[in-house]
This record gives C-alpha cells, sequence and structure tokens, in this order.
C-alpha cells in the first residue's frame, strides 16, 4: 500500500484539475475550499511552522554576552534539526513547506494551485514576522538585531549573491521534490533528515557569500522589524528563482514519471494527471481521458 501522501500532493489529486483553465463551476469549488477546515488548518500549520522555524534560526545566530557573531556552524545545525521536527509535526498537514520558495516551486511544477500557494506565502510571510518580533522582544540589547538581517559578504556584490542564493535553493528545493519522490516510492530513507541535511549543507555553501537565506519570508520578517532594507531584493528574487528552477527540472526532466508528453502538457497547460496516470498503466493517454470522462459522468448521475 502506497502511504498517506501530504495535503500538498492530495490538493491536486483531488481538488480540481491542474493547469486547466476554469470550467463553470470553480467559483463553488473555490468558495467550497476556503469554507474547508482543513484549508485553514493547514494555512495555520504554515503560519506554526515558519514561526518556529524563523525563531530558531534567529536564536542560533544571536551572539551570548560578550561574544562575537559566530559563523555558519549553529544556524546549519540549527536548520537541520528543526527542518526534521517540523517535517514530522506538519508535514502530513499542510507539507511543512515553511519557506514561500519551496511554495512557489511546488506551483511551478503544477503540485498545488493558485489559491493555495497564495494563501501559503501570506501565512508564511504572517509566521516570520511573528517570530522576528518575538525575538527582537526578548533581547536584552537591541543592537544585537542587527544579526537578524540577511547581509552581503565582505566584496561580495547583489549579482553574487544573487547567483548564491540561486544555488542553494536550487540544490535544498531538489533534494526535497528527489527525497519526497522517494518516500511516496516507499523508500526506507529517513526524509525528512534528509530534507534537513539539505538544508544545512545549502548553509555551508552560501553562510559567507549571501548569508544563505534560501526563504524569502525569513528575510521579510527581520527586515520588517529593523526597517534594513539594503540589498532586501536579493532574498526573494534568488530564492524563488532557484526554487522554481529547482522544482520545473525535477518534475519534468528527472522524475520517475517525467516525460516529454508531461512538459507539453504544463507548457499547453492541458491535464497533467491524464499524462501521469497513463505513463503509470501503460495505457494510451486517450483511454485514460476517456475513463476520467465516464468516471465523470457516473459521479453525476450518483449525485444527481
Amino acid at each position: 500500500m502506497l502511504r498517506t501522501c501530504p495535503l500538498w500532493e492530495r490538493d491536486w489529486r483531488t481538488e480540481g484539475r491542474r493547469g486547466a483553465p476554469p470550467k463553470p463551476g470553480a467559483e463553488v469549488s473555490f468558495v467550497r475550499k476556503l469554507r474547508s477546515r482543513q484549508f485553514w488548518r493547514a494555512v495555520l500549520a504554515e503560519v506554526l511552522g515558519t514561526l518556529v522555524l524563523v525563531s530558531t534560526m534567529l536564536g542560533a545566530s544571536v551572539p551570548g554576552p560578550g561574544e562575537a557573531p559566530g559563523g555558519p556552524l549553529y544556524p546549519a545545525l540549527a536548520i537541520a534539526a528543526v527542518i526534521t521536527s517540523l517535517g514530522h509535526c506538519f508535514g502530513e498537514i499542510s507539507g511543512a513547506q515553511v519557506n514561500p520558495s519551496v511554495t512557489l516551486s511546488f506551483l511551478a511544477a503544477k503540485k498545488i494551485d493558485l489559491v493555495r500557494a497564495l494563501a501559503y506565502v501570506a501565512a508564511q510571510c504572517l509566521g516570520a514576522f511573528l517570530a522576528s518580533g518575538a525575538l527582537y522582544l526578548a533581547l536584552p540589547h537591541k543592537s544585537t538585531a542587527e544579526v537578524f538581517v540577511n547581509r552581503l559578504g565582505p566584496d561580495v556584490n547583489a549579482a553574487q549573491a544573487v547567483g548564491v542564493e540561486v544555488l542553494c535553493t536550487f540544490s535544498m528545493v531538489f533534494a526535497i521534490f528527489s527525497v519526497e519522490e522517494q518516500r511516496r516510492r516507499e523508500s526506507t530513507e529517513p526524509s525528512h533528515l534528509g530534507i534537513g541535511l539539505a538544508h544545512t549543507a545549502a548553509v555551508f555553501i552560501g553562510a559567507r557569500f549571501s548569508g544563505a537565506g534560501m526563504n524569502p519570508a525569513r528575510a521579510l520578517g527581520p527586515a520588517l522589524i529593523t526597517g534594513y532594507w539594503e540589498n532586501h531584493w536579493v532574498y526573494w528574487i534568488g530564492p524563488v528563482t532557484g526554487g522554481v528552477l529547482a522544482g520545473v527540472s525535477h518534475e519534468f526532466f528527472f522524475a520517475h514519471s517525467a516525460s516529454r508528453q508531461k512538459l507539453v502538457a504544463c507548457l499547453t497547460c492541458k491535464d497533467i494527471d491524464m499524462v501521469e496516470t497513463a505513463s503509470v498503466s501503460r495505457s494510451s493517454l486517450s483511454t485514460v481521458t476517456q475513463n476520467a470522462n465516464r468516471a465523470k459522468q457516473a459521479n453525476k448521475a450518483e449525485g444527481s
């Protein structure tokens, strides 16, 4: 038997066709989603998860009394621990994405719909703001809040920092897609730990160059609290670009279900579910489409 898949994966299988244009009744589905307890439960999980993630990262970055700011070791270890724990806590509720670049990569790969993606990004930004505010209020010396903000390393310009953020986020998001695919195929690999270690490796790569932000919400929260906005755009453009590239490249080139037909279906806004089903069942696309239409008609007949 297949394991229970995370809610972000169930979303595109049960709540409408991926990439399809709006159809009659789409407004009803949208309203039903907003009234869904599961939907708002997942959004709340993203708020709380991002709050825990950002507060952990900021707390690991604050130096002790009389200490100079440390290197990337504490944040790198902290992010592995918190990502692993959040995966166990919220993985089956919202996917524990806690990062707009991850959410937008799922959107680009057509694994979640636009409404859920926008709600998750808003929730993640809110959680990061609350975490930054709470940590700022807890600081005995407010001057140490400068370590909250992602900054460029010495002799690193903004373009170089964007490149580093793209590289770090690409490696992290690609690992998420790869590990989750293996988990769905009944792999015994500890998926949450693998994702946490991918975050750690990315921090070690980019901490000295760009701060290894990889998370626009993590950059936004401290910027709102401290008012420091210099080069803030780097921590949106770089992570989002790297995440989207990772999600699309894995889903349409490296995944077990990747195929030319699947890529064409995405580019032409057609139903990717049908292509995946045909690939798994080794049936023709027309046969799968006919079977799906018959199932729809049978469901309508039962409902009437």
